[in-house]
């Protein structure tokens, strides 16, 4: 077929193994077995088959998110069915949050990526 299908989402970041296990906590998925400590790439496997990536990016430095300064460029959009209980566990895995809107609330992971918690 000559349709692509999506297969990963890959995330720039200084540390791949800790971004990935943060995103394993908040995604309650089977963190990398495979990732030591100072790897260059890690991944998670989501139910759907859907991959989501990390690659050491030395110079990384984070979106300055809403200020255009840098420019987030990507964004995971996250459902959740109880935001208040889901905004406290991202928080509590290491998240900032920094925005609340009327169906969403914007946070940025443990390496400055935005992600919204979509209700």
């Amino acid at each position: 077929m000559s349709v692509p299908t999506l297969s990963s989402v890959v995330l720039d970041c200084p540390d791949p193994k800790a971004l990935a296990d943060f995103y394993a906590r908040l995604l309650d998925l089977p963190p990398d077995a495979e990732a030591e400590p100072g790897a260059e790439w890690a991944t998670l496997k989501t139910p759907n088959g859907i991959s989501v990536e990390f690659q050491r990016a030395d110079d990384y430095s984070p979106p300055t998110w809403p200020d255009p300064e840098r420019q987030q460029m990507f964004h995971l959009d996250l459902h959740v069915e109880d935001m208040d209980a889901a905004h406290e566990r991202a928080v509590d895995l290491g998240a900032k949050h920094l925005d609340t809107q009327r169906t969403f609330r914007v946070f940025a992971d443990p390496a400055g990526h935005p992600f919204c918690l979509c209700g």
